[in-house]
Parts: C-alpha cells; sequence; structure tokens
C-alpha cells in the first residue's frame, strides 16, 4: 500500500508527466500508468507469469497483486525481505538490474523517497494491528 500512496497517491490514471520542447508536447518520461506505476515491460511479464489477460493497472486489486508479486520477485532475485520497505522500493523504482548496479547509490532524493515509503508503511503496519476485526 505504502508503494502505491508514493507512486500515484491513489489514483487510478496516474502518468509522468509530459515532456516539452518550448511550448510542444513530445511524450511522457516513461510508459508507468495507473495506480502502481508500473511500466509496460514489467506490467507485461506479470501478466504472462501470473495475472492473465484481464488484469488491469487501473483497478485497485489488481495493481496491489502486482505490487506483491513483484516484491516476490525481488526476495527472489535480489534477497530483499518483504518486511524491508526501503530496499523492496528501491528496487521497485530502479528495477531488479538497477538495484543491483546501486544506481540509486547517488541519488539522494530516490533514497529520501524510499525512507518516506518505509515509514509510510511502518506507519500502515501499526494502523493495522491497531484494528479490530
Amino acid at each position: 500500500m505504502a508503494f502505491i500512496y508514493h507512486e500515484s497517491g491513489y489514483r487510478e490514471d496516474a502518468k509522468p508527466p509530459m515532456r516539452w520542447f518550448l511550448f510542444i508536447p513530445y511524450g511522457r518520461g516513461s510508459s508507468a500508468y495507473g495506480y502502481p506505476q508500473a511500466q509496460d515491460e514489467v506490467w507485461g511479464e506479470y501478466l504472462d507469469d501470473d495475472a492473465g489477460f484481464w488484469a488491469s493497472r487501473s483497478n485497485f486489486k489488481d495493481s496491489l497483486d502486482f505490487v506483491s508479486w513483484y516484491m516476490l520477485k525481488t526476495k527472489k532475485k535480489n534477497g530483499i525481505a518483504l518486511t524491508d520497505a526501503y530496499n523492496q522500493y528501491l528496487n521497485y523504482h530502479e528495477g531488479w538490474g538497477g538495484y543491483k548496479k546501486k544506481t540509486y547509490a547517488k541519488n539522494s532524493s530516490l533514497k529520501k523517497l524510499a525512507t518516506r515509503v518505509k515509514n509510510t508503511s511502518a506507519n500502515y503496519a501499526k494502523q493495522l494491528r491497531n484494528c479490530r476485526l
């Protein structure tokens, strides 16, 4: 949930901002879309691997399933515990290969964002523990 909050602000149709040259738009920075801001390539891998044809990045349930799938893959590929929101998010943002290459190392704003994701995750976990069933 913390990933989705920080990626899209829970907006189903979230997209990266349009890039401009002077006053002429020339596309977005990536193919990221929807609640999880999943890019086309990894979303396609998810569809092939786990979700099936009808899953949608603008469907909240499918988006949560995608983030869970991605985190499980991150645990397998890079050995990051499911409870390590900081490093899980760095993997999510940079990709599995980017994380292995430590592309985040000199990106202080990304590391600050990963800390915010970790704090949001801890806050959500505390709220969940306090829920009465």
